[in-house]
C-alpha cells in the first residue's frame, strides 16, 4: 500500500513571507521575521528538551517580547494583533493547491502534522482553502512535545492507523526531516529558498525545489 503523505504546515505549505510587511511596520526591518521564527523554533526545542511544554502560539507571543527587548522596540498591541492574525491567514505557496489536488486524485491519503495547535492549524488551512485536502489535521499538542521529538511522529502513525514506516513526512525544514527519518518515517524535503539539508543528516529519497517537484517524485515512488 502507498504511504500516507503527512505535511508540515508553516513554511512547507504556507508562505511565512506574507508576514514581512507586519515586521517591517513593527520593527522597521522585514528581516526581523527570520530572527523571530528562528527563535520560536529554538524555544520550542528547549521546551521539549526541558519538558516544559507551552503551545506554539504562546511561545510565538513570548518570542515577540524577546525580540522586542533585544532590539529595544516597544511593540504596540496593534502590531502584535496584526502578526497574530497574519499567522492565521498565511497564503499557500503558489504550487501547493494544484500539487495537493494531484496527490488526492491519485487516491493517496493526506494529513498534516504541525507544531501549531489543532485550532490554529485548522484556522490556517481553512483560510488558505486547503483544509479539504486532508483527512486529519494532527498537532503535537496531543503529546505535548514539539517536532522533531520522535513521539510526535509516532503519535501521527497511531492516529492514522498505520506503522510509522508507512508515513512519508513532507517538510521544508531539515530538522523535521531528520526527526521523522530517525523515528522511522520516510521523508521528502522541499528545498524552498534558503532551506537546505544539513551535511551530516541522512538524506531523504525525495528532494525538490517546490511541492510540484516533490509531488512528481511521490507519485513515481508511491504508486
Amino acid at each position: 500500500m502507498p504511504r500516507v503523505i503527512v505535511f508540515d504546515v508553516n513554511e512547507t505549505l504556507l508562505d511565512l513571507r506574507a508576514l514581512e510587511p507586519h515586521f517591517r511596520r513593527a520593527f522597521g526591518d522585514a528581516a526581523v521575521l527570520d530572527a523571530w521564527f528562528a527563535q520560536v523554533l529554538l524555544s520550542a526545542l528547549v521546551a521539549t528538551v526541558t519538558d516544559t511544554y507551552s503551545d506554539f502560539g504562546t511561545i510565538g507571543g513570548e518570542t515577540l517580547d524577546v525580540i522586542s527587548a533585544r532590539l529595544g522596540v516597544d511593540l504596540s498591541a496593534n502590531d502584535r494583533a496584526r502578526i497574530r492574525e497574519g499567522m492565521l491567514t498565511l497564503p499557500p505557496h503558489p504550487e501547493v493547491s494544484k500539487s495537493l489536488s494531484r496527490l488526492r486524485d491519485a487516491d493517496l491519503r493526506l494529513a498534516t502534522l504541525t507544531n501549531s495547535t489543532t485550532q490554529a492549524a485548522r484556522a490556517q488551512l481553512t483560510n488558505a482553502e486547503l483544509i479539504d485536502y486532508f483527512e486529519m489535521i494532527l498537532s503535537v499538542e496531543a503529546v505535548r512535545r514539539f517536532k522533531p521529538a520522535a513521539e510526535t511522529y509516532r503519535m501521527a502513525a497511531k492516529e492514522l492507523g498505520v506503522d510509522i514506516g508507512d508515513i512519508r513526512l513532507v517538510a521544508a525544514h531539515d530538522w523535521d526531516i531528520a526527526g521523522a527519518m530517525r523515528a522511522g518515517c520516510a521523508a521528502a524535503f522541499i528545498a524552498r529558498p534558503g532551506k537546505v539539508l544539513g551535511p551530516s543528516a541522512e538524506r531523504p529519497d525525495i528532494v525538490g525545489k517546490d511541492l510540484r517537484e516533490v509531488t512528481d517524485q511521490i507519485l513515481e515512488k508511491e504508486l
